[in-house]
């Protein structure tokens, strides 16, 4: 949730841009951007898409806009071949400088660690879904039904078994759990490095909230080198046969709130980076949980305190 909030955030900042920038090209660029985030928000979450496609998709698409409202401007409209025209040819010419390669960089450093951090998640998720639901055999069985109900058949009925009897039934029965403990600080472990990792340049939260700023720089460099451009494109695509149109304009009044397109400052403590590590501060709390599962029953739930008479196994004594 917290990702597709921040995905969200990052299309507005850009959507804002064009609206508040480039307004004639903002209605036509608003399918790429949704498209580029969606991509963006499909890799994160395990999907089989490429970001060096996407990033590539998303430039080749915005180059006939910057052409046709900023390299060769006007009321007219070029056709749909020779936009095609254009497009094709954005990889060849570099309208944009390295600016695409810098992005597709930054997208491929921060975003495969966050695709692999919550590859992770879902893994332990498993673990302990699998892990939830005990199978006991048949001698654990018996013992347990040993240590909590036969009290009851000689009327002792709230007692509670001793705690060194209860650690022995529990550990027995619980043996199998026990061995997940060293992968899971493993586990734990790993997930501290990786998000240890996650920050500067890996920085998904840092990437997608500044992606407007160089698309910006992008849409910038083409227009200081317009003229060099429109030979170029003449050179390969010729001169376009226009057809007089109107260019559609951002359809967002200049009060973004309304339409929830303003870019609001965002509170240090609910940064992605933030919660992360609140995140990993917590799980630490739990790095023996397997291990000392059986303590944790008996001291806390099933045995006698410390000085109270309990259960044995076989009869009601002071201390085990």
């Amino acid at each position: 949730e917290t990702l597709e909030t921040l995905i969200r955030q990052a299309e507005n900042y850009t959507s804002i841009l064009f609206c508040n920038t480039y307004r004639n090209m903002a209605l036509e660029a608003a399918a790429s951007i949704q498209e580029f985030f969606a991509d963006v928000g499909l890799y994160l979450f395990g999907a089989d898409v490429n970001p060096e496609e996407f990033v590539n998709r998303f430039f080749d698409s915005l180059f006939p806009l910057v052409y046709n409202h900023l390299i060769n401007p006007g009321v007219m409209d070029s056709s749909l071949e020779y936009s095609e025209c254009i497009r094709m040819a954005r990889r060849d010419i570099g309208p944009f400088g390295n600016i695409p390669q810098r992005v597709l960089g930054q997208m491929g450093r921060s975003l495969l660690p966050s695709r692999t951090f919550l590859q992770a998640l879902n893994l332990g998720i498993e673990v302990i879904n699998t892990t939830d639901h005990l199978h006991f055999t048949k001698e654990c069985s018996r013992a347990l039904l040993r240590m909590q109900y036969c009290p009851h058949c000689q009327g002792l009925a709230l007692s509670k078994p001793c705690m060194g009897y209860c650690l022995n039934v529990l550990r027995g029965c619980l043996a199998h759990m026990a061995e997940l403990n060293p992968h899971w600080h493993v586990y734990i472990r790993s997930l501290e490095e990786l998000s240890d990792a996650m920050h500067g340049t890996y920085d998904i939260e840092h990437v997608l909230l500044n992606f407007h700023l160089l698309v910006n720089d992008a849409v910038m460099q083409a227009h200081r080198d317009g003229q060099k451009l429109a030979e170029q494109v003449n050179k390969i695509c010729g001169r376009p046969n226009r057809i007089p149109t109107q260019s559609p304009r951002c359809s967002f009044d200049g009060s973004k709130e309304k339409h929830g397109m303003k870019i609001s400052a965002r509170n240090g403590e609910e940064t992605l980076a933030n919660r992360r590590k609140e995140f990993i501060n917590s799980l630490r709390l739990y790095r023996t949980f397997y291990g000392g599962l059986a303590d944790e029953l008996c001291a806390n739930e099933l045995a006698a305190g410390d000085g109270e008479p309990c259960w044995n196994g076989e009869d009601i004594v002071k201390r085990y």
